[in-house]
């Protein structure tokens, strides 16, 4: 049930959570007894770092909480994900087998536009100038073909030093099955390059497929300094303010890890930020009764999407960033960077608030994927913006309010707004502002479609039967709209939507997922060689994680799995129990059923199956939940009302204006216009907006077409 507290937040232990956006940086304060107060601010891009600092301190000072009482800073950030996008990564070197050179440029025949000829892949992150062969060779069962040659070696590693380079990739041909020589290659490295930043294919990725398992381990190499600054500067200035609990860092799995366990492995935090909205939208799901959602997550830079099904999560280890549109979907990749470690399935598209609005060669409406960000930010700011986005077209519409966002804190410039879109897009066009605004709304949405798409029928999964949760500074604009045209009934936004994956890392917990290669038939799996491969596996999890030798860890075993021919795996959780026969039979059964869902079809009884890899998921045990308390007026503001655009069927509508508490007496009938501190909620004439008992906003439409 969700509270409305007036009261001074109690105690020590307290645990803050900040979540770095493009455009916003968001934190969260959560005291022992459930109780949570969040703020607000623009990010700070020359430094994201100022923003955090900036944001933990008034939100404590505004709290009273000294800084020797918290406990843990939970951290989601964009660091790792926008060095690669941005291409500002740490001038790195690739050393790999003779003969493999140019991996990085062959990648995978697929191609994510097969009608455009002209198509260009992104540059490689390694440029062919930095990638050096050396001679050695194993086979596929880890046996030595061609020694090293260690005089190859110092020429190489003599051609690095003369580069003068940040960091190295190592990634040998088939190191997975014996890393001996990439070992050997690591440990002269560090000798001799002190400080460049090393990361090994065997430890980084340790699993077959030579592309993916050299674009991973370049991620890692590329990304690394970056993120060791970053997260080092963190350190030492939340410890310049008092703060000296631990830094916890959410990775791309959902599991948060101490900082100082991501400074070997950055490539874990690709997409953090996206995944502690998901892992929210869960919790909040399943605390509330709604097990099947969609989650949809619109900040000021991107919008992304995932599902939770039946209560659970859903993970991939097939991955893509750089695209033009993050995804974890084998049927529609081929435009990024590989990244081949677990994630939580997302799709990422950038169309949020501040995605700048363009015209193409032919007159149309584009929106993004560039965005204005947080400086200069969109026009409506008057920070210097001089192009409209998203933003600005909403404002233009009447749906956020004209004079100020986030408690006063960003003024907002409606003559401004109406300037760039008349002068950018209106005029060009002939067209109306308000219906040009319109259409920039109707555009945005429209690019949101594919990633939802891409976590659902992609996924053999119908989008009708699903929720669809809206959180993000933007996602309650938008959210009615998107569930129109999916044909969704129901809208749900929980408290405090607009810092709601500051919200998530509070409820998320210390876990790692982590896999070696293990290639054999599923039907002659040798049960030891198994049972050995998992005991290595969570003794090793369980060395990250213990913060004291007494420490539990819980542990799920899972296999990664396919028909033999196949070039893609699905990953399948093992029975409890041992690795016997009937675990087995298990295996399989479970695999032709999720192969049946999401590909439409299955091979059960035709194709012999192989298990690729296994896997191993160690977490700590959760804390105890508490009911989230939300800060907040628990009075209905005074209501007032502004005019609203509804598109061509509903034109303009004076539309009431009024905050969550208002909605405590009942149903309500559109328009409606539901603002609060972290965001606003837009609701058209013909859908209702209720509250439920956990305080979460349903958002109900009539009929659907």
């Amino acid at each position: 049930m969700l509270v409305l507290d007036k009261i001074d937040i109690p105690g020590d232990n307290i645990r803050i959570a900040v979540d770095v956006g493009g455009t916003f940086t968001d934190v969260a304060l959560i005291a022992p007894d459930g109780v949570v107060a969040t703020y607000k601010l623009l990010s700070t891009p020359a430094d994201y770092a100022e923003a955090v600092i900036d944001g933990v301190n008034a939100l404590m000072q505004r709290e009273n909480v000294p800084s020797e009482s918290v406990e843990e800073v939970l951290h989601g950030c964009t660091v790792a994900t926008n060095t690669i996008l941005e291409q500002k990564g740490a001038k790195t070197a690739l050393i790999t087998t003779r003969g493999f050179r140019d991996i990085l440029e062959l990648r995978r025949t697929r191609v994510p536009r097969l009608y455009e000829p002209l198509y260009q892949k992104p540059p490689s992150l390694v440029p062919r100038r930095l990638r050096f062969e050396v001679t050695e060779r194993m086979d596929a069962n880890g046996h030595v073909v061609t020694p090293l040659d260690p005089d190859d070696l110092q020429r190489t590693i003599q051609r690095i030093r003369s580069a003068d380079v940040e960091a190295v990739a190592v990634c040998l041909l088939h190191s997975y099955a014996n890393a001996a020589h990439e070992e050997t290659i690591g440990r002269v490295l560090r000798e001799q390059l002190p400080d460049c930043f090393v990361s090994l294919s065997s430890s980084v990725l340790p699993q077959m497929r030579e592309y993916e398992r050299t674009s991973t381990t370049v991620i890692n190499s590329y990304v690394g300094p970056p993120v060791r600054r970053y997260l080092q500067s963190m350190m030492d200035k939340l410890s310049d303010t008092g703060i000296n609990g631990r830094l916890m860092v959410m990775q791309s799995s959902g599991g948060i890890l101490d900082a100082a366990a991501v400074l070997d492995r950055p490539s874990q935090i690709i997409e953090c930020g996206p995944a502690a909205g998901v892992i929210g939208a869960a919790a909040i799901g399943r605390r509330s009764g709604y097990e099947n959602l969609i989650s949809f997550d619109m900040g000021g830079t991107t919008a992304k999407m995932s599902i939770v099904e039946n209560g659970a999560l859903h993970f991939s280890s097939t991955y893509e960033v750089g695209g033009g549109m993050n995804a974890a979907s084998p049927l529609s990749n081929g435009g990024g960077y590989a990244l081949n470690l677990p994630v939580i399935e997302i799709s990422e598209v950038g169309a949020g608030g501040g995605s700048i609005v363009w015209l193409d060669k032919a007159g149309a409406i584009k929106v993004g994927p560039h965005s204005a960000g947080a400086m200069p930010g969109p026009a409506c700011y008057n920070a210097g913006g001089e192009h409209p986005t998203v933003t600005d077209a909403n404002v233009v519409l009447g749906y956020l309010n004209p004079v100020a966002l986030a408690g006063d804190s960003v003024p907002i410039d409606h003559r401004r707004a109406s300037e760039v879109v008349q002068q950018h897009i209106a005029e060009p066009l002939g067209r109306e502002l308000i219906e040009t605004a319109h259409g920039i709304h109707t555009v945005a949405n429209a690019n949101m479609m594919r990633p939802i798409k891409m976590v659902t029928t992609y996924r053999g999964r119908d989008p009708r039967g699903f929720d669809l949760m809206a959180f993000g500074g933007s996602g309650g604009v938008h959210a009615l709209a998107l569930a129109r045209q999916l044909q969704i009934k129901r809208v749900i936004v929980p408290p405090a939507a607009g810092v709601f994956s500051a919200i998530g890392l509070l409820l998320a917990h210390a876990e790692l997922n982590i896999s070696r290669a293990f290639h054999q038939l599923t039907d002659e799996i040798r049960s030891d060689d198994a049972q050995r491969l998992y005991g290595e596996l969570e003794d090793q999890a369980a060395a990250v994680l213990r913060r004291d030798p007494e420490q539990e860890v819980k542990f799920h075993r899972l296999a990664d799995m396919r028909y033999v021919g196949q070039a893609f795996e699905l990953t399948i959780e093992l029975p409890d129990g041992p690795l016997d026969r009937a675990a087995v039979a298990g295996l399989a059964e479970r695999f032709a059923t999720e192969h049946e869902q999401i590909y439409g079809h299955s091979f059960a009884g035709q194709y012999p199956l192989e298990t690729v890899n296994l896997r191993v998921v160690g977490a700590l045990p959760q804390r105890e939940e508490r009911a989230l308390r939300f800060r907040a007026d628990d009075v209905a503001a005074a209501e007032r009302s502004r005019p609203a655009y509804f598109g061509s069927d509903f034109g303009t509508v004076e539309t009431p204006v009024l905050n969550r508490a208002a909605l405590a007496g009942g149903t309500r009938q559109g328009p409606l216009i539901i603002e609060e501190y972290e965001g606003t909620i837009v609701v058209p004439p013909d859908c209702t907006a209720r509250l439920d008992d956990a305080g979460n906003l349903l958002l109900e439409i009539g009929d659907t077409q």
